[in-house]
């Protein structure tokens, strides 16, 4: 029977980082289970994609260890090449080979003793990332989302037991981000390769991510599921990730969980329509605050409502 220790895949403690003398990071704590997926997010600043470069060894910590299994993760002060054979990590800088194919730049780092496994698992990846199309192009002629895809692929290419991502959609266009989200997310947990995602984006948390970290202020203010988080956020920070909020007497409100009344005691003048859709944003004045509110049409600006909560 497998024990509990070896369950625990990753193990994060009581990291401390600088840059210079200035901190970064203090006092983090978290675990990784095989397969699970970590979303990390924060404001620009917080840490975020210093904390994957420490933990694939890029940096050396001030204090704290970081372990894979039994295997401690060491910066370059001890690794003449920084990472290790059982991690990958992929930044918004694509490291790739841009003279030769998307294909060739897949299989690369895979065995030429097995030309039939390579080229079908090099086949596999381009499918998982969606570009089928360019599998002969040259990287240098890939748009910067495409090169992103590329990167991702290579990473996954010897299958590694975790995968770094940071920011990994931020390049690709709109239109391709959520089926090359579910391709790339299924993929990884059919393969049960653990994954950390640093990102700003919400769209890659909700739906995928097993855990949510909140970087502040150097500090992990939140550890929990997304839905945990989206439903209870304590704070502005959290919520302002999901979207458009309000603060009403000290609580966080979401714009979807007020709505406008004929009468009550919460009333303001609104000041501006937003189309998002299936629904309209409506920006309200109350006194010196600012309130949002969802509504299915557009409401003349200038106009005094009324407002309450959701039930």
């Amino acid at each position: 029977m497998r024990s509990s220790y070896f369950y625990i895949m990753l193990s994060v403690t009581h990291l401390q980082f600088n840059y210079s003398k200035t901190p970064v990071l203090d006092g983090i704590n978290f675990s990784l289970k095989p397969g699970e997926n970590l979303a990390i997010i924060g404001e620009s600043g917080s840490g975020k994609s210093t904390l994957l470069k420490l933990i694939y060894g890029e940096y050396d910590l001030a204090q704290g260890k970081i372990f894979w299994k039994e295997q401690q993760i060491l910066g370059p002060k001890h690794n003449l090449v920084i990472g290790y054979d059982f991690m990958k990590y992929v930044s918004q800088e694509f490291d790739l080979m841009p003279f030769i194919s998307v294909e060739d730049n897949i299989g690369k780092f895979l065995s030429r003793f097995y030309p039939e496994e390579k080229q079908k698992r090099t086949t596999e990846l381009i499918k998982v990332v969606e570009l089928e199309d360019f599998a002969k192009t040259k990287v240098k002629n890939l748009s910067g989302g495409q090169k992103q895809r590329v990167a991702l692929a290579r990473a996954l290419a010897k299958q590694p037991e975790i995968i770094l991502l940071d920011e990994p959609f931020s390049h690709i266009d709109n239109f391709k981000k959520q089926s090359l989200r579910r391709s790339v997310f299924s993929y990884l947990k059919e393969k049960n390769i653990a994954c950390i995602v640093a990102t700003h984006d919400k769209n890659d948390v909700l739906g995928f991510a097993d855990k949510m970290l909140v970087l502040h202020q150097k500090k992990i203010i939140a550890n929990d599921t997304p839905q945990n988080l989206y439903n209870n956020p304590k704070l502005p920070l959290i919520a302002s990730f999901f979207g458009e909020f309000n603060v009403i007497n000290g609580k966080v409100y979401y714009a979807h969980q007020l709505k406008i009344v004929e009468k009550s005691d919460l009333k303001g003048i609104v000041k501006a329509n937003y189309f998002n859709g299936d629904y309209w944003l409506v920006k309200v004045g109350q006194n010196s605050n600012t309130i949002f509110i969802n509504h299915s049409t557009p409401i003349e600006p200038e106009t005094q409502i009324f407002f309450s909560f959701q039930k």
